[in-house]
């Protein structure tokens, strides 16, 4: 028999035994070390813990409120499937990002964590192949209300939650055997779409939306193929149809607001929300957008960071050709304040500055975003007489002083570099 101190230095000495140094290791989600006000692991975990019992089987029964996903990986190859709670009732909520404004991220992740994702392989360009399951499933994705759905998966789901910048958290998965759900009411300009074979992609996301149709159940019903020509109908991943949508509604309204009047002075809007700090500059000038995010330490996207990260994107007059490389919450934002000015029968400059706190421990999805800038565009704003009130003001608002947004911004540093009419008179 090995004496136990010959055994522990043994095992040092293999590396089967280190000294621990990971910094969730040593606070176990108690101390607070690594910066942020709640522990994202936690938040897992207590979520996880909720619905672990009732996920016990490989037979599920719930009511999908309704909502699907459509994975990226291995596309034009890839799974797609319901999103399924073990709960009878109203479960719209769970997938209706217009409603989560005020939520904590804590209630988002606890019912985005009920939502199980079944998973069945079919080739998104050639998807009639699939059968019954992928018909469910767009049923699925047209209809309005929660509806009952039964779900056999191969073995008992599990996984990590889900987490990603671009869409919503959803919890547990497993691969799909057998799919069937309940008749349920379609939203009627979605159904409408789907019916019609003749109508391309773009018009119907628009017409849908111009008619009250909700984003987040257009995103849905784009993503299963429901729009478009005829044979030209291809499954879309959740990821991209998200961002598809926010860019065809936002150049859509852009056709107009772009050569509106432009507003008459200056404004701050301004909104805080799971941490987030938002402050939207409106300059009396013709058309440009830019987003500018700055990430603090601790913070998803800058997990390890000693200083602020920060990112931006931006388009003049005559807009961008190539894909943002801040992601889908470009579209989405320049999406939302094109709905004010369409509102307003204006345009503007608009400088919309984020601040994400270590208070904001995971992402959760572009909807974020979007919505937040909504939010922020329904108070009432600051109005100024001049850039640089406007961005006193925003210096009393923001942590992150006013020279540093000016650095990062393309638009304010054209402001104040181009010579006005005025100049020469």
């Amino acid at each position: 028999m090995i004496p136990d101190t010959v055994f522990f230095d043994q095992m040092i000495n293999s590396n089967n035994l280190t000294t621990a140094t990971s910094k969730c290791i040593l606070c176990k989600g108690a101390r607070a070390m690594c910066g942020k006000d709640s522990c994202p692991l936690m938040i897992k975990f207590y979520s996880h813990s909720k619905i672990a019992p009732l996920i016990n089987s490989t037979k599920l029964e719930g009511y999908s409120p309704p909502a699907v996903f459509v994975g990226r990986y291995g596309y034009p190859k890839v799974d797609i499937g319901p999103l399924v709670p073990p709960i009878l009732g109203n479960t719209s909520e769970m997938d209706t990002p217009e409603m989560w404004i005020g939520k904590s991220i804590d209630q988002i992740v606890d019912f985005r964590f009920k939502l199980v994702r079944g998973k069945y392989r079919i080739d998104a360009t050639n998807f009639r192949e699939g059968g019954r399951i992928v018909d469910g499933i767009q049923e699925l994705a047209l209809t309005k209300m929660p509806v009952g759905v039964e779900a056999l998966f191969s073995k008992k789901p599990i996984g990590r939650i889900t987490l990603d910048d671009e869409v919503q958290p959803f919890g547990p998965s497993a691969k799909l055997e057998k799919f069937t759900a309940e008749n349920g009411r379609f939203e009627h300009y979605l159904e409408k779409s789907f019916y019609d074979t003749d109508m391309k992609s773009t018009d119907a996301v628009v017409n849908a939306y111009k008619n009250g149709t909700l984003i987040s159940e257009i995103q849905k019903a784009f993503s299963v193929g429901t729009m478009g020509i005829g044979k030209k109908r291809r499954f879309v991943p959740t990821r991209w149809s998200i961002t598809a949508v926010d860019d065809i509604i936002g150049k859509n309204l852009l056709k107009t607001t772009r050569y509106n009047n432009t507003i008459d002075e200056y404004r701050v809007y301004q909104w805080e929300e799971l941490d987030n700090r938002w402050c939207i500059l409106m300059i009396p000038c013709s058309w440009r957008f830019e987003l500018i995010e700055a990430w603090y330490p601790n913070t998803t996207w800058n997990p390890s960071g000693k200083s602020i990260e920060i990112i931006s994107d931006h388009e003049f007059f005559d807009g961008r050709k190539d894909y943002a490389h801040i992601g889908g919450c470009y579209y989405a934002s320049r999406m939302a304040v094109n709905e004010l000015l369409t509102e307003q029968n204006r345009t503007a400059g608009v400088v919309i500055f984020r601040e994400a706190h270590p208070g904001y421990v995971m992402p959760v999805g572009v909807w974020n975003v979007r919505e937040n800038v909504r939010a922020a565009l329904k108070t009432k704003p600051f109005k100024f007489d001049s850039l640089e009130n406007a961005l006193r003001h925003i210096d009393g608002i923001m942590d992150i002083p006013r020279k540093v947004w000016i650095i990062n911004s393309n638009i304010i540093k054209n402001m104040y570099s181009q010579r006005k009419i005025d100049d020469f008179s």
